[in-house]
């Protein structure tokens, strides 16, 4: 059991990566899409919203016996703080403010940071808490730690790019999952339109259906992380990869699907 794996190299393609070519024939076909663009007004909402609920947290585990600090950081903690993460992925991508606005969004990826440990460590330092405040701090390492691990909501690492099928190289995700995680299953979504806040991809896939109703796709991050340990057919080495600068290939060293021949 995920103990082999068959790929010894990455899958060198030498096509065009396909979310630009995808993106120019949704927009050709559907111009609306326009209207989803700009940020997210409720961003800041949201983040602070996030930073409240851990700090309520933070006080209530601040004597409680380890196995509840435990069982919280699994459940509740860590799924809050890997939402905050995806928080500040959006906002690197200028979706808080808008791109007219880059100081106000990186402000804010700091504020939202707060809760990811080290700023909170520097803050408690400050304030000069009691001994009780390193379980408060606990919480929010070990709740870090175990949601990067064996957490469905860590299945996103695995599923949005590691190849399942060959030929595809960006998966989405469509389950429930992604009402805590700003949507992050909507990958190709993403990709083909990274300008585009996480609150309105699905609506992407509303408006332009047959763009990704063919495309494989997720329903499950446990079982993504499952297959990853299980099927030898995936592993660190099922990912697509281009090289910076094409290699000119004679039509005679491809195969039959039009990859280089083997050696």
């Amino acid at each position: 059991m995920g103990g082999q794996v068959s790929r010894t190299d990455f899958e060198w393609v030498y096509t065009d990566e396909p979310h630009a070519s995808r993106r120019k024939a949704i927009m050709a076909k559907y111009p609306q899409i326009k209207e989803l663009f700009g940020p997210d007004s409720n961003m800041v909402y949201k983040v602070g919203f996030m930073i409240t609920l851990q700090l309520i947290a933070c006080y209530f585990v601040q004597d409680a016996p380890w196995p509840v600090i435990v069982l919280l950081a699994y459940c509740f903690g860590g799924v809050i703080n890997h939402a905050m993460g995806l928080a500040i992925h959006e906002i690197s991508h200028n979706l808080a403010f808008g791109h007219s606005r880059p100081l106000h969004n990186r402000i804010l990826g700091i504020v939202g940071n707060v809760i990811l440990v080290l700023p909170f460590s520097i803050m408690y330092k400050r304030y000069h808490l009691e001994h009780h405040k390193y379980q408060s701090l606990a919480y929010l390492v070990i709740g870090n730690v175990l949601v990067l691990g064996a957490h469905p909501v860590a299945g996103h690492f695995i599923s949005d790019h590691y190849m399942f099928k060959k030929g595809y190289e960006t998966y989405s995700y469509y389950g429930p999952l992604n009402a805590v995680t700003f949507n992050v299953g909507y990958h190709n979504e993403h990709h083909d339109f990274p300008n585009i806040p996480g609150c309105r991809l699905p609506k992407v896939r509303e408006i332009a259906p047959e763009f990704y109703v063919n495309l494989p796709h997720h329903t499950s991050w446990s079982r993504v992380m499952y297959d990853f340990v299980t099927d030898p057919d995936i592993g660190p080495f099922a990912r697509v990869k281009r090289r910076t600068k094409p290699i000119p290939i004679h039509p005679t060293e491809l195969d039959v699907d039009g990859d280089p021949k083997a050696e």
